[in-house]
């Protein structure tokens, strides 16, 4: 009797234990690789990241240089051969604007991402929809029907990222705008966190309880003042999930691409750096 509790003590324990694990997992996040790309910053960052042993990474566009239909084919040749160590890792890229441009554009994204200018996916208790705002400012209705459905189709599921390349929800999150059609979207579905790349800056706006992060460049040029404080960094993003909890550090490159600092999401605002990057 006491071998046969003892039995079941331990299988039970090992199966809490799996669950746990089942639902643990990390995965990072690249703002983009171009617009005036930089040398050796994009490998830099997936080096880095890669050795974060993510389950997954997400980009935010803008992997190509683009804009001219002549020279789009050997560029994406080109980021396949600079990414081929990584082919281990599943890629998740959103449709920059120097991704698609035009209808050749859009299908070598297709052909090179093996994904439509949007689409969606599930790992584990997490789903994610990428959006398509390569060539619109704001969020196109078609596109705003997509996520609607998508959410909709995905409504069990606990946690829910979406990303596009352009934050085209800027303005309302700056203004902390609760009516805007996304952040009602996002609160009726329950989308806990929502990602852009485009402005090469670092910037965290939470408006009532959704986290809207714009990702420091990856390889873009650095705009702006160029200093770290105002979000003008080299980095990525690593998103820790446990359950329903989601953890964000952003971390930006090592030399000579940076300082390795880290920080907290929450260390990071509309206004740039608020809190002293982590030891």
């Amino acid at each position: 009797m006491i071998l046969a509790a003892r039995c079941r003590f331990w299988i039970i324990a090992c199966l809490a234990l799996a669950t746990a694990s089942g639902q643990t997992f990390r995965f990072a996040v690249l703002g983009d690789r171009t617009g005036e790309t930089q040398p050796g910053v994009y490998e830099e960052a997936w080096s880095e990241a890669a050795a974060e042993h993510p389950a997954f990474v997400v980009g935010t566009g803008d992997t190509i240089q683009g804009l001219n239909d002549a020279t789009a084919e050997n560029e994406w040749h080109a980021v396949d051969q600079s990414l081929a160590a990584y082919r281990r890792i599943p890629f998740y890229a959103a449709p920059g604007n120097h991704d698609i441009w035009s209808a050749l554009s859009a299908r070598l994204f297709h052909q090179h991402t093996a994904h439509e200018p949007h689409y969606s996916f599930d790992y584990r208790q997490a789903h994610f929809t990428i959006l398509d705002n390569s060539r619109t400012e704001d969020f196109a209705p078609a596109e705003m029907a997509f996520l609607e459905k998508d959410l909709q189709m995905h409504a069990p599921q606990p946690l829910k990222f979406v990303v596009s390349h352009r934050p085209s929800w800027l303005m309302d999150a700056a203004g902390r705008n609760r009516n805007s059609a996304l952040q009602q979207l996002a609160r009726k579905y329950g989308v806990q966190t929502i990602i852009a790349g485009h402005l090469h800056m670092m910037l965290h706006v939470n408006v009532d309880g959704v986290e809207y992060i714009s990702m420091p460049s990856a390889g873009g040029h650095l705009r702006g003042t160029k200093k770290y404080e105002d979000g003008w960094f080299f980095g990525y993003a690593l998103v820790e999930v446990n359950g329903k909890d989601v953890g964000i550090e952003i971390k930006e490159l090592k030399p000579p691409y940076g300082r390795a600092r880290v920080t907290k999401l929450a260390g990071w605002n509309a206004g740039g750096l608020v809190e002293r990057p982590l030891p």
